[in-house]
């Protein structure tokens, strides 16, 4: 009897002390959205690495993104992608060729103007690592899908300490591929050009570019 006792206390425990972090996650994770939300536009300059150890698979390069709003400029693979707030323009110099889409209606996507603020649904939270990284404390928080069909399996978000700014995202997937976003550079309320979010077709058709839409 005394052992069943025993067992009962202790996952209540255990449920107790998992609530409490669940907790922690959601109220950091709180304030990340919170600094974000307040900021006019943001820069983020990043490395990005795709690794599957068993497909041997190894990809890095580095990328950035420029978000207003819905708005985005996003740069990668020598790739460029705006989105006005009405269409998307994916221009590839390599092709001479851009595409001109309507945003998805998938609201599951994570797009550009989704990278800092994706985990605020569909997600469950616990509270992680904590490391220190040339003086930084980044905490980190595990996000697990609530959607068991979902293509990944989790989400380590690393979160500095003192800024509430996201430094790391490593996403592990079902297959085993792991995709690792490192922010090297996070620039708040700069300067931005008016022209930045508009996609002048006339240049590019000037240039020899191919207009595709979709």
């Amino acid at each position: 009897m005394k052992k069943l006792v025993l067992l009962f206390v202790l996952l209540c425990a255990t449920s107790f002390a998992t609530a409490q972090n669940s907790e922690k996650a959601k109220t950091l994770l709180d304030e990340v959205h919170a600094k974000i939300k307040g900021y006019d536009n943001i820069f983020v300059d990043f490395r990005y690495v795709l690794n599957n150890t068993e497909a041997d698979i190894n990809q890095e390069t580095r990328g950035d993104v420029t978000l207003q709003g819905d708005k985005y400029l996003f740069n990668i693979f020598g790739t460029q992608q705006l989105y006005d707030g009405k269409k998307v323009h994916t221009i590839v110099p390599e092709n001479e060729e851009v595409s001109i889409e309507d945003k998805s209606d998938d609201e599951d996507a994570l797009t550009p103007s989704k990278m800092l603020t994706f985990y605020k649904e569909g997600y469950t939270y616990a509270w992680d690592i904590l490391q220190n990284v040339q003086g930084r404390k980044i905490q980190y928080v595990r996000l697990t899908p609530m959607d068991s069909n979902a293509e990944i399996k989790s989400i380590l978000m690393g979160v500095d300490a003192e800024t509430k700014h996201i430094y790391k995202l490593i996403y592990t997937g079902e297959n085993g591929t792991t995709t690792t976003i490192t922010v090297n550079s996070f620039k708040t309320n700069q300067p931005l050009s008016k022209t930045l979010f508009t996609f002048d077709e006339g240049k590019h058709k000037a240039d020899g570019y191919y207009i595709n839409r979709n």
